[in-house]
């Protein structure tokens, strides 16, 4: 019962978003991230821990670190996906899109290192993201759900 709920919230939440990303055009989008904010970040992705949820629309990775990242104000990106610390820049402008770049990690081996490498690539492919309540949602270019990710406590 409670994933059945947990499912059709992200759906329409999902639904929702693809409706209003229909709606706009790229060239309607403006460049909120650095240059418009004095050099800091805002909103309500940055300065929170974002723990993933998701891959995909439905598969739970299980991963010897919870997967996790948080954007600070200052455009820089820092986190886990699972096997290796992982740092890189961000980018956030209007009509909520996002966009990671130059992440790096460390290169500490582990058996779910497939799985690590779909986090940082769910990241690198991100193109808008979607907030409903505790729950971020990444999209890619196409529109198609890359993954979940819930606020942490």
């Amino acid at each position: 019962m409670k994933r059945s709920f947990l499912s059709r919230s992200l759906l329409m939440g999902l639904l929702a978003l693809t409706l209003a990303a229909c709606s706009s055009k790229p060239s309607d989008i403006d460049r909120r991230g650095v240059e418009s904010s004095g050099g800091k970040l805002d909103g309500p992705v940055v300065g929170q821990r974002w723990n993933l949820l998701l891959v995909g629309t439905d598969q739970r990775l299980s991963m010897p670190t919870t997967p996790h990242f948080v954007i600070v104000p200052n455009g820089r990106v820092t986190g886990h996906d699972g096997c290796n610390a992982i740092n890189g820049r961000v980018q956030l402008d209007d009509g909520n899109r996002i966009q990671f770049g130059e992440l790096t990690s460390t290169r500490m081996g582990c058996p779910q290192l497939d799985d690590a490498r779909r986090v940082t690539g769910m990241m690198e492919t991100a193109y808008r993201y979607l907030i409903d309540h505790d729950r971020l949602v990444f999209f890619g270019p196409d529109q198609r759900v890359l993954g979940g990710w819930r606020k942490a406590n």
